[in-house]
């Protein structure tokens, strides 16, 4: 937390223990919601609900739907009927969808039971939209305009709608059928003549998605295009929703976390780090760690099967961390930088020979250059410069292994996450952990072959 949080935080504290509530409501009426909802998340049990309970009906839907999941959820337990039923019907649709998804059964039947007709109808039809669809994340709260409006017209519409609307920044323009005809912003109609025609000042040239489609990509586009919105139509191209920018971050967030979290070998989790229980965690991690193990075990495999080599010249062992963990970095970058590029929609299956001769070229120029470096730190470093026949031969095969594998190593990490993510799976599972764990066993395979051939073993 930064000071002015910090300090917020003592001054409603202080409110809260001399049961000071009028100056704890003012303060509250003054501060971001962002910052309040952060603040009575961080309450223990007795005070949170107290805390809540002061709100103003106004502003409590809106600071609920920032709190944190354990704080919605006692909240609710200790929240009569009347109140709840209040606070479901002034969140937007969207926000009360991603509350029903985080909530156990029984409170989600409560919710649902306490939700007026139209917002029931509402939110039971988003729940039917697939989790990562575009349908989950939008909003039924958007202001819709007809062409043949004045924008006199359409801003006394705006003022007496817009203040139950997710956003009034962008208003869409529909026809009889509902299907979408255009865009109008909110400073087209401020600096436009009130007799003026919406359909001759609205934007046709329109970017949109369906409820069907992937949530990331619709957060793609939304950051490709700049937008404070995009319209969301259904299977009959009607306009049926709208995804706005905020939720789009959320999506972006969501989806880099749980590719870092993949990445790291970790299954990825709707609930924050201290939300986790060790329990949970362990869940989590086990799986993973045992997967990597077992395929380990090939590693382990092959150095046993070459064991009456590295008999003959011990010193070959002290080489192998250095060929193995050089082999997992250089596939950890190339690997790395190809999800992030099909993560951001710059890199497709289509490129695959491109990126593959890209990454060889890059794989042979790092290649050389560790090669040589490396030769000349074993010949000066681990032999004293002592430049026997049978030591530049050493240094030869653990140079060239190096050279192999940094090359093979650069060309399996840009291929299998574009071969994973032509199969449909998620191309983040090829990161370090699995390219590692490849790269391990090749880099010995290759160790041992040229030791065998250039040292007659």
């Amino acid at each position: 937390m930064n000071e002015n949080i910090i300090t917020l935080c003592e001054q409603l504290n202080g409110f809260l223990e001399s049961h000071n509530y009028r100056q704890f409501t003012e303060l509250i009426d003054k501060t971001n919601h962002i910052d309040v909802a952060e603040y009575i998340s961080e309450l223990p049990d007795d005070k949170l609900t107290t805390a809540f309970r002061l709100l103003k009906k106004d502003v409590a839907a809106d600071i609920f739907a920032e709190l944190d999941t354990a704080a919605r959820e006692k909240i609710i337990l200790t929240t009569t009927d009347r109140d709840m039923a209040l606070i479901v019907d002034n969140l937007f649709v969207d926000d009360a969808v991603d509350l029903l998804e985080e909530l156990p059964a029984s409170m989600v039947k409560r919710i649902l039971r306490l939700a007026t007709p139209e917002t029931r109808a509402l939110i039971n039809k988003f729940l039917q939209y697939p989790e990562d669809s575009a349908g989950s994340v939008m909003t039924a709260e958007y202001i819709d305009l007809k062409k043949n409006m004045t924008v006199a017209a359409a801003v006394a519409k705006i003022r007496k709608t817009g203040v139950n609307k997710e956003t009034v920044y962008t208003a869409f323009v529909v026809d009889s059928s509902r299907k979408l005809e255009g865009t109008v912003s909110l400073k087209d109609l401020l600096f436009a003549d009130e007799e003026d025609i919406i359909g001759d000042i609205m934007t046709t040239d329109l970017i949109w998605a369906h409820t069907t489609d992937d949530k990331e990509s619709v957060a793609a586009l939304i950051s490709k295009y700049d937008l404070l919105s995009l319209p969301i139509t259904d299977n009959e191209n009607r306009l049926v929703g709208i995804v706005t920018v905020d939720d789009a971050i959320d999506v972006i967030k969501e989806e880099a976390t749980e590719d870092i979290e993949v990445m790291a070998a970790i299954s990825p989790t709707a609930k924050s780090y201290m939300e986790t229980t060790t329990f949970e965690t362990w869940k989590k991690r086990i799986p993973w760690l045992l997967l990597l193990m077992v395929s380990s075990a090939f590693a382990g495999g092959i150095i046993s099967h070459y064991e009456s080599a590295l008999g003959a010249y011990v010193i070959l062992t002290s080489f192998i961390p250095m060929l193995m963990g050089s082999g997992g970095n250089a596939g950890g970058q190339s690997s790395v930088t190809i999800i992030r590029g099909i993560s951001l929609g710059e890199i497709e299956f289509k490129d695959i020979f491109k990126v593959i001769f890209k990454e060889f070229k890059v794989s042979l120029l790092c290649a050389a250059t560790m090669c040589v470096a490396n030769f000349i730190k074993v010949m000066l470093i681990d032999f004293g410069a002592l430049f026997s026949v049978e030591n530049l031969i050493i240094a030869a095969v653990v140079s060239i292994t190096l050279f192999c594998t940094i090359v093979v190593a650069k060309v399996i990490g840009a291929f299998l996450p574009l071969l994973v993510k032509k199969l449909g799976l998620d191309p983040a599972v090829m990161a370090s952990p699995f390219i590692t764990t490849i790269v391990d066993a090749l880099s010995l395979v290759i160790y041992f072959r040229f030791a065998t051939i250039f040292l007659n073993l």
